[in-house]
């Protein structure tokens, strides 16, 4: 029997398949032709000239060994980082030649701007019209502008351009793929402008006009393939027109028309941040209340206009410093590319290729770096001027003679971030908000951090990871709706600045919310960032799109986690002049409390009693504030911060995610550990007692809560008195054994064989259970290999361990009489249950981990609960995953360590699927032990051995060489699918989360695909015990033998102890059909047991009597060979699980027989 073959999608190249220059080889050939051949004469001088060369002198032992002077120990650690900075260089080096354009891409640009020019110098002319009659216009053609309001003064007429010519980065050659886009300049004639149309938008509404007229004359050509309409970074006042060529390279190329007016026209002193040039009575529509009364400044329409009429000036300042500085080119191109991973480059407000072309350049004219810099250099240059420079707050310019232009200190008092350009007018960041710049503040800072660390694969982290806002962010809030903010303007008195920005009321609102949210959330936060609108596209034939249609806001949290799950917010004093705008702030939920010091203060009490409750209390802040101060409804409000919370919830009822019972359970272990600690009357004292399990390290998937039990519900064993199940009841409540770990001290009467060593181990598991049920009252159930303890509600089982115990399983006499030492299964599983996991388990709740980041536990318990849903549980156990999810705290580049469960768990994902698991080890560094060289022998290792090792590859402090907790899986055909299905979970997830308009389901990427398994076992629900741990748990439910009511701490009849009859009926599958097939299921609740045919078991082999376990026999002329018999195997699956399984369902069309 065989699977069928299922075809897999061809995946498209991501690389442009690239013409060689066959000039270049031609080149090659003639330098190695220049290499001059030696002669006899200077053979002669060479050896005439051997006499002056330098001697190797030979060194007495004292100074052969001396130490290094500091001198040479400076130049070995010099050696040593240069070793670092010239790899990241040079990878750097292969970056550029990826993302620079190629000889026949320029060619395609070349021919294709040659065409555009030649069509554009046929632009007919039209007669004279007012501004508003649009009548000369196609029906097919619109004008690409929001006309409101819908009246200005003014005359307008097609003419054919006064020149057209490249501007941007492709001139520059600073262009960069994969998106090409080509800056083409078309100059409007004079005689269609007028001195005053900078006021009142008659300027951007003839510039909207003439694009329509360029649109209508460009759309008949065969030479242009689209034409769609755009705005330069969000900007309604700056539209633009996209072309692309016909045919295969339109996906390649994009040239986007900018209309400027005559260099010269406006003088630039018209566009002083402080002037009005949009008059208040126009743009309402009343009567001025004064002849002579002009308005508010509008600097950000004055900087559109101001950017339109220095395109020119800025392309022959930038050449001339590019002309000065070789690597200038490079230098912003590996800038541009590290802001398009952090998604800074474009939308509205974006810190532009542009902008950082001109910070670039600002650094050398200022002499802040030298010409001589690589780009290398300059790109670390450029992260630190911006790590270590508040733009927000001293601005810089780029003029010469500021003293006849704006001052910077204007230029603050009228915009958030301040870089003003050689012209002395133009500010830069205009449009750019503060929560913008201090987050490419923040990413220099990161990206300065990791820059030097020999641990860090620094250019993967600065310039291959992309960062997403939803995998950046801790949390995660949205604004749709966006026509609310025309209610927001109104209420927060935003005349002055709507019009300014030509009635964008989202961006009007947005600097104010953003101020209005920074000073509510305070210090909950270590950032408050929002995404840039995307510069919207529409069709040259459709109306340009309102403001409301714009994709709603996206605005990101850094959680600080020691402040943002407080519900305290305290205030001033109620007498000092603070508490007025406190109240101000937060209107009718500011209320005078006297705290435990005496001190009566203003405060607000937020909601919440459960950790996953106070997770969201930045939600509670933000949607009170909006609703308080911008007339924004929650509604409005879609906060994206616990949508996972329900996955891991403990009971269908409860709204705690597991915390609360996670921290009962370890307390409930310290004290049992203090009690073991002063128990007398032991032959050896205890020497540690470990915790083993991952509910003593706030990881295990759902936490054992404390059950009080039914005794009714169970029958009794009359020679224990423990509980056992009823044969005819639902099978009990599952109560798992919380493993612990005493080691007892070591002695010379400690036999020295294993046998004897087990009897010894066993008396002190009697003595133990005497002991516990003497003082304390406990209720002991005691075997030879442990103890169970049953002490509030939780079992703890207690193994006794002995140091040497595993070393002595690996002694045996070998023939010779000799005693030899031989690694074997049964020491490394000993090693890994009495020293590794309890080892584990410490470092994972130590203070690195879990108790300096809060959000470890949940993020490890929500990724767990992931590979169970996906059937990947037995491949990636427990150990590893939390392993996994360890990296994601101490080694985070090119992100913060995770402060919410989302985004770790989005990150866990993102690992899964990303990581290059086949040529890279995953290096877990706890508590900063392993140093660069380590890191170093570790790969090392690794290569040297890497076809004898786990293709999950998991290093630690103790484990530099094996991963020994991967050692056992995956395999590599499971670690590709599992590869598959993480990318795939994490695409939908992160669809779901941004897409409002998608269905919130998170479960949906927790639900397996069960079509490629070639049987399915249906279980019955009644005997499944966790089935309310289910990713979908079924509406009905069974009575497990529990009440309400707090289970006992002492005494009490001993339960059921991990009774899980579907993990016992997957266990004797294994063991009966393991050779045959493999079994899935999902451990929480999974009422399925999913079979894939392992292919080599069903190919026929020669008949042997004592092989023929699940198999017939099959004769073909004189030969008899066995096969699987899948009829009887899938009938011993029924009567194997008896009572438990419903159903078994052959899948046969994944057969061929």
């Amino acid at each position: 029997m065989k699977r069928k073959a299922k075809k897999l999608p061809a995946s498209k190249s991501a690389e442009e398949v690239e013409n060689s220059d066959p000039s270049s080889h031609g080149e090659e050939e003639e330098d190695e032709e220049e290499l001059p051949t030696p002669s006899k004469a200077t053979k002669t001088e060479d050896h005439a000239s051997e006499e002056s060369v330098p001697r190797p002198q030979k060194l007495s032992k004292g100074e052969l060994y001396k130490p290094p002077t500091a001198e040479e120990l400076h130049q070995l650690k010099e050696a040593e980082s240069l070793f670092h900075c010239n790899l990241l260089k040079m990878q750097m080096e292969e970056l550029l030649k990826e993302v620079v354009l190629s000889e026949r891409r320029k060619r395609l640009v070349d021919s294709f701007i040659m065409k555009i020019k030649a069509l554009l110098q046929n632009v007919p002319q039209t007669r004279e019209v007012e501004l508003n009659d649009h009548s000369w216009i196609s029906e097919g053609v619109k004008v690409p502008f929001l006309w409101v309001p819908k009246t200005t003064k003014g005359k307008f007429h097609m003419a054919p351009p006064a020149s057209v010519s490249l501007v941007g980065s492709y001139p520059l050659g600073t262009c960069t793929k994969p998106s090409v886009s080509v800056d083409l300049s078309v100059i409007m004639p004079p005689a269609v402008l007028h001195p005053k149309d900078v006021l009142n938008q008659r300027y951007p509404r003839k510039r909207a006009l003439y694009l329509a007229g360029l649109a209508q004359h460009l759309r008949s050509s065969p030479e242009i393939g689209t034409l769609r309409y755009s705005c330069l970074h969000g900007n309604r006042l700056r539209p633009l027109l996209l072309l692309t060529p016909p045919g295969k390279d339109s996906n390649s190329l994009t040239v986007k028309i900018h209309v400027y007016p005559p260099p010269g026209f406006f003088k630039p002193s018209l566009f002083h941040p402080k002037r009005n040039n949009v008059r208040t009575h126009w743009y309402t529509g009343l009567e001025a209340p004064q002849p002579d009364a002009v308005g508010p400044p509008t600097p950000h329409y004055n900087s559109s206009l101001l950017g339109d009429v220095l395109p020119k000036a800025h392309l022959q300042f930038l050449s001339a410093i590019s002309a000065q500085c070789s690597a200038f080119g490079e230098a912003v191109a590996l800038l541009k590319v590290w802001l398009r991973q952090r998604q800074l480059d474009r939308g509205a407000g974006c810190f532009s290729g542009f902008v950082g072309s001109m910070l670039v350049a600002y650094l050398l004219s200022s002499h802040r770096v030298s010409n001589s810099m690589t780009a290398y250099q300059l790109l670390r240059n450029s992260l630190h001027f911006l790590a270590s420079t508040d733009l927000t707050k001293n601005g810089i310019t780029l003029a010469k003679n500021p003293d006849s232009k704006p001052t910077l200190h204007e230029f603050h008092s009228t915009f958030q971030v301040v870089f003003v350009d050689p012209s002395g007018y133009l500010n830069l960041c205009a449009d750019m908000t503060a929560n913008t710049y201090k987050q490419v503040q923040n990413e220099a800072s990161l990206s300065l951090q990791f820059w030097d660390d020999p641990t860090v694969d620094g250019f993967q982290a600065l310039l291959m990871t992309p960062k997403p806002l939803i995998r950046t962010c801790d949390h995660v809030f949205q604004l749709h709706g966006l026509v609310k903010l025309q209610a927001s303007c109104k209420k927060l008195n935003l005349l002055g600045e709507l019009m300014d920005h030509g009635g964008d009321y989202v961006l009007t609102a947005l600097p104010f919310i953003l101020s209005l949210l920074q000073l509510g959330l305070g210090k909950r936060i270590h950032l408050l960032t929002h995404s840039l609108t995307a510069d919207p596209e529409w069709s040259v034939d459709s109306e340009p799109p309102k403001h409301k249609d714009q994709t709603p806001l996206s605005f990101g949290l850094l959680l600080n986690p020691e402040h943002s799950s407080s519900v305290l917010e305290r205030g001033p004093p109620a007498d000092s002049p603070e508490a007025a705008e406190f109240r101000q702030l937060w209107g009718p939920r500011a209320e005078l409390r006297r705290f435990q010091d005496g001190a009566i203060t203003e405060a607000v009490l937020w909601g919440g009693s459960s950790a996953c409750q106070k997770r969201l209390v930045p939600r509670e802040i933000i949607t009170h504030l909006l609703q308080l101060h911008a007339d924004i409804p929650e509604s409005c409000v879609r906060y994206v911060g616990g949508l996972f919370d329900d996955v891991i919830k403990i009971g269908r009822r409860s709204c705690s995610t597991g915390e609360e019972e996670s921290l009962k359970v370890v307390q409930s272990f310290d004290d049992l550990s203090r009690k073991l600690w002063q128990l007398e009357d032991l032959p050896l004292s205890i020497t540690s007692v470990q915790a083993a399990h991952p509910a003593l390290r706030y990881t295990q998937v759902f936490p054992p809560v404390p059950q009080k039990l039914d005794y009714s519900f169970f029958e009794q064993d009359k020679q224990s008195r423990a509980l056992v199940p009823h044969k005819d009841k639902p099978c009990p409540v599952f109560i798992p054994p919380l493993q612990v770990i005493c080691h007892m001290e070591g002695s010379g009467k400690w036999p020295h064989e294993r046998l004897a060593i087990r009897h010894v181990k066993a008396a002190f598991h009697i003595r133990l259970g005497e002991l516990l049920r003497k003082q304390h009252m406990y209720t002991c159930s005691t075997t030879p290999t442990h103890v169970d303890v049953y002490k509030d509600g939780l079992i703890f089982r207690i193994q006794v361990a002995y140091h040497r115990e595993p070393q002595v399983l690996r002694e045996s006499i070998g023939p010779d009489g000799l005693l030899r030492y031989r690694d074997n299964e049964e020491a490394q599983a000993l090693e890994m249950e009495t020293l590794h996991r309890p080892y584990l388990t410490s470092t994972l709740h130590g203070y690195q981990l879990q108790q300096q980041h809060p959000s470890f536990g949940v993020t490890c318990r929500l990724a767990k609960r992931w590979l169970a849903a996906q059937l990947f549980s037995d491949e990636v156990d427990e150990d590893a995953a939390d392993l996994l999810v360890a990296s994601l705290f101490l080694q985070p580049v090119p992100f913060t360590p995770p402060s919410s469960p989302q985004v770790g768990f989005l990150r866990f994902l993102h690992l899964l699927s990303s990581f290059d698991w086949k040529n890279c080890p995953l290096v877990v560094n706890f508590n900063s032990q392993l140093t660069a060289s380590d890191y170093v022998e570790i790969k090392n290792n690794f290569i040297a051995s890497r076809e004898s090792l786990p293709v999950m590859f998991i290093a630690t402090p103790k484990d530099k060489k094996v991963s020994i907790w991967t050692k056992q899986g995956p395999s590599v055909q499971m670690l590709q699918r599992l590869i598959v299905v993480a990318s795939e979970s994490l695409r939908v997830l992160e669809a779901q989360l941004l897409d409002p308009s998608q269905n919130q389901d998170v479960r949906v990427a927790l639900r397996p695909p069960l079509d490629m398994y070639d049987v399915l076992i249906h279980l019955n629900p009644k005997y499944v015990p966790l089935l309310d741990q289910a990713v979908d748990p079924p509406h009905i439910t069974f009575s497990r033998g529990t009440v309400p009511g707090s289970a006992p701490s002492t005494r009490g009849l001993l339960p059921v102890i991990d009774f899980n009859p579907v993990s016992l009926y997957l266990a004797e599958l294994r063991d009966a059909f393991g050779h045959l097939a493999l079994f899935f299921c999902d451990p929480y609740g999974g009422t399925v047991i999913a079979v894939l045919w392992k292919p080599q078991a069903f190919k026929a082999q020669p008949f042997k009597t004592s092989q023929m376990s699940a198999r017939c026999v099959e004769v073909s002329g004189d030969e008899a060979h066995s096969l699987p018999n899948v009829e009887a195997i899938l009938e011993d699956f029924r009567i194997m699980g008896d009572a438990l399984v419903r159903k078994v369902e052959p899948r046969m069309e994944n057969w061929v027989v």
